[in-house]
């Protein structure tokens, strides 16, 4: 299964990505591009170009005495009714970005969070998917919609002012140009520099994750007791400090050529255009070669303003190759495809699911977690798979649900190769149960029915919480099962213990309808009683259905019609309680260990 790339293997074209960022950004809301670039080019024209050079020029003339007061009158009117205008442009634009902006924002994150619920569970155990998914992150909490936006606004509005300014300083002496031909290299410079920050904030992204992820566990309730009764706090915090002192590194490595990346910069854009320009025109004007006051004076300020909107596109350029190379993340994470491809059959009522001779190993593995596995489901029966950990239960598991696909071998729902489904329709005919089960900063109502539920809806929550045990508990709080669980997002929010979190996941089976069930370690939370009463009310709700016990607690097996009992990723045993009882081998060794801790029985390993 192919692995996700790290960004700085691959070149990232900035013409490209440019063009994708204003696709995007185009899809969201067809507004904020031109309000911004309106904007933007307004306000440059208006200051740059009206106000600095060409306002001057009038005023100046006119002090000369080669104009009439009338016609200032007539100037400075069409100097106000410009203004008016330019204050009406950025009002609206501010208007129409403002409410843009938020749509953008909602767009954006909607899609971001619909892929990653896209995508192959196999991603989330893979360190340089997370990074992926931070960079695409980044480009939403970073900002860097805005700041692209703003850079090409900016450039824009800027280019539109230096031919303006350009075409005055032109009428003035054509010669004046050369001295501006130096700014040319700072473009060049701005975008080696920005190629540069952004292989330096690449190389700094997992430091990133390491650092975001002690900050998240530093406040997260489920880590307090550990980290308070524990070292562990301080192995954490040891792997922040190496995270920041590596970026420092990093910063120090880069460091010195964007300093000097600076330095050209400053020299091709700041000081050979002001002293070549400010030396020829004082050159002009004192040895009288037809540079009077006012063109003096206009040449100073227009120059000034060709360098200003001349630096301003430099770092424009220089701001959008470097958030445009960020775009190559977004644009990366979207363009994923899931490697569990969809067939096209709709999978119909469960009759049986079977492995044969299937083998499996973990893109990062080495190793094989399944060897060789036979094992069949039927309709109707209920089987316990078990061992210890590490067997390969759980992988199992993945493979029924295609969270992943056989290395080797293949895995049939009914009798057909489950490659040939369409992946959703098989999986709603599962329910499951997870071991590492979650619960929501939602409603109970809306944690057991996964939606918001009607009335009717929520009495089948309610019978679903009464058959997992935890009713007693929920109808307790403060709003019983509309109560929002945890205060993350609600004062009035409450927290349920271990066993009460695993019987409000485990009622999620209970509220719907399935033709096949999965019970990852459905008990592990639970005391000996309530597991007890969790496995008679499954029993009675799972009549005629086929169900999946996955536990190394083996009173489920008991239940069982079959078991298999998995060592290194083989079955290693198979039959009912009683036939496995009687083998003696692993099965009973394991039964009689787990029974010899409920009796006080000194039970010694059998070999």
């Amino acid at each position: 299964m192919p692995r996700w790339v790290p960004a700085h293997e691959e070149k990232a074209p900035v013409i490209k990505n440019a063009l994708y960022a204003m696709k995007i950004l185009h899809q969201a809301d067809k507004t904020v591009m031109p309000a911004a670039i309106l904007a933007q080019a307004s306000t440059a024209v208006f200051t740059l170009f009206f106000q600095g050079v060409l306002f001057l020029k009038v005023l100046l003339t006119i002090i000369q005495g080669e104009a009439t007061f009338q016609y200032f009158a007539k100037v400075l009117l069409l100097f106000f009714a410009v203004g008016m205008v330019y204050e009406v442009i950025i009002i609206v634009c501010d208007y129409a970005q403002n409410v843009a902006w938020k749509k953008v924002y909602k767009g954006l994150n909607n899609l971001i969070f619909k892929k990653a619920a896209e995508l192959d569970v196999s991603c989330y155990e893979d360190p340089a998917f997370y990074d992926a998914y931070m960079r695409a992150t980044d480009i939403l909490t970073r900002g860097f919609f805005m700041a692209f936006a703003v850079d090409l606004s900016n450039l824009l509005g800027n280019l539109i002012a230096l031919v303006l300014v350009i075409g005055i300083v032109t009428t003035i002496d054509p010669v004046y140009l050369l001295f501006l031909a130096p700014v040319s290299v700072v473009f060049i410079v701005q975008f080696m520099r920005s190629k540069l920050m952004y292989k330096r904030d690449l190389e700094m992204t997992t430091n990133n994750r390491i650092k975001s992820y002690t900050e998240r566990t530093v406040f997260l309730k489920d880590f307090s007791k550990d980290m308070r009764t524990s070292n562990i706090f301080s192995v954490i915090l040891n792997r922040f400090r190496r995270a920041v002192d590596d970026n420092i590194r990093i910063i120090k490595h880069y460091g010195v050529k964007l300093f000097i990346y600076n330095i050209i910069g400053s020299f091709f854009g700041e000081l050979v255009p002001i002293v070549g320009t400010y030396s020829f025109a004082s050159y002009q004007f004192i040895n009288d070669s037809g540079l009077d006051i006012s063109g003096f004076s206009v040449v100073l300020s227009s120059i000034n303003s060709v360098r200003q909107t001349s630096m301003t596109i430099a770092d424009s350029i220089a701001e959008l190759s470097n958030v445009a190379l960020y775009f190559k993340n977004l644009h990366d994470f979207f363009d994923y495809e899931t490697q569990v491809e969809d067939g096209g059959l709709e999978a119909g009522e469960f009759e049986s699911l079977e492995f044969k001779d299937v083998y499996f190993k973990y893109p990062a593995s080495d190793h094989y977690s399944l060897n060789g596995v036979n094992l069949k489901i039927n309709k109707g029966e209920t089987v316990a798979l078990v061992g210890v950990n590490g067997a390969g239960k759980t992988t199992l598991v993945k493979l029924m649900l295609r969270f992943y696909d056989a290395t080797e071998g293949e895995v049939l729902y009914n009798g057909i190769n489950v490659k040939e489904y369409n992946a959703d329709s098989l999986r709603r005919r599962f329910a499951t149960v997870f071991q590492d089960y979650k619960t929501f900063a939602l409603s109970v109502n809306e944690n057991v029915l996964c939606h918001e539920g009607t009335d009717d809806e929520k009495e089948i929550a309610r019978q679903a919480l009464i058959q997992s045990g935890v009713w007693d508990k929920v109808k307790t709080l403060p709003h019983a099962a509309d109560t929002v669980l945890t205060r993350e997002f609600d004062e009035k929010g409450a927290g349920l213990s271990g066993g009460e979190q695993q019987k409000t996941a485990t009622a999620r089976l209970f509220a719907r309808d399935f033709d096949i069930a999965i019970l990852d370690e459905p008990s592990s939370a639970l005391d000996p009683i309530a597991e007890y009463r969790m496995y008679q009310n499954l029993i009675e709700i799972t009549k005629d259905k086929s169900v999946v016990y996955i536990s190394h607690r083996l009173s489920s097996a008991v239940l069982s019609d079959r078991i298999y009992v998995l060592g290194g990723g083989k079955v290693i045993e198979e039959g009912n309680h009683e036939k496995l009882m009687a083998l003696g081998g692993e099965y009973n060794r394991m039964f009689t260990l787990q029974a010899s801790r409920y009796t006080g029985e000194e039970v010694s390993e059998l070999g």
